[in-house]
């Protein structure tokens, strides 16, 4: 069993960005299905989130023992769902025959060193149809200190993202979200230069940057942002 321990601190910060969560996960309702496998479940923030307790299974797949031991006793006090289990380890140490409707990696993929042997495991453990979907942060030039300073190998661009993607999948949507976010960490990659945003300017940015660009995004056709989100179907055999 693989147990790592996670180095960010961002977790708890970027929990309190409500409008940011309900935009991409708006986005995404619609591809999940009824036995989830979420790759990097963290302190449960995108359980709690996407999780509608009506699942038939819902695995949290978390190499952090501290973080995994968290995720359980949120299932004991209720906060997640009984269908909610916790799983400590990564991708490698499931078994081959656990199949899935839909795998999803929030904020996770950046972290993990081999992103295209991670996929090429996520599309085996997924169903005929079913769904991979993932939201990562954008643009290799946005690489800041807060980049490196919470694990992160790298940001992606539409074909970085397109290209670690096993044939046996076809893509249903790759977009940019956050439009107005992106000035944002322009000014903190060419000024702030910042190894971790404040509480108040992550609050800033979701009250007042993230529902303007909820209303510019569609205009620009999603081709601009500081994050991407990608969601892709496995072909039927």
């Amino acid at each position: 069993m693989t147990n790592l321990s996670y180095i960010g601190s961002e977790l708890e910060l970027f929990r309190e960005a409500k409008n940011w969560k309900s935009y991409w996960s708006l986005l995404i309702k619609r591809y999940i299905g009824n036995e989830v496998l979420e790759v990097g479940a963290g302190i449960g923030g995108t359980t709690e989130l996407l999780c509608q307790r009506n699942h038939k299974r819902w695995i949290c797949l978390e190499p952090d023992s501290a973080l995994a031991n968290r995720l359980n006793h949120s299932i004991v006090q209720g906060k997640l769902a009984e269908c909610c289990e916790v799983k400590i380890g990564t991708l490698s140490d499931l078994h081959h025959e656990e199949k899935f409707d839909t795998i999803i990696y929030i904020d996770v993929l950046e972290h993990i060193k081999s992103d295209r042997q991670e996929t090429k495991l996520a599309a085996n453990h997924l169903k005929n149809g079913g769904f991979l979907v993932v939201l990562a942060p954008s643009h290799q030039w946005l690489f800041t200190p807060f980049d490196k300073s919470i694990g992160h190998y790298r940001r992606y661009n539409k074909k970085m993202l397109s290209d670690i993607i096993p044939e046996s999948l076809e893509c249903i949507t790759l977009m940019y979200l956050d439009s107005i976010g992106l000035m944002a960490s322009l000014g903190n990659r060419f000024i702030l230069k910042s190894k971790m945003p404040t509480r108040k300017q992550i609050l800033f940015w979701d009250k007042f940057m993230v529902p303007l660009s909820i209303k510019v995004d569609p205009l620009l056709q999603y081709s601009l942002g500081k994050s991407i989100l990608g969601v892709w179907q496995k072909k039927v055999n």
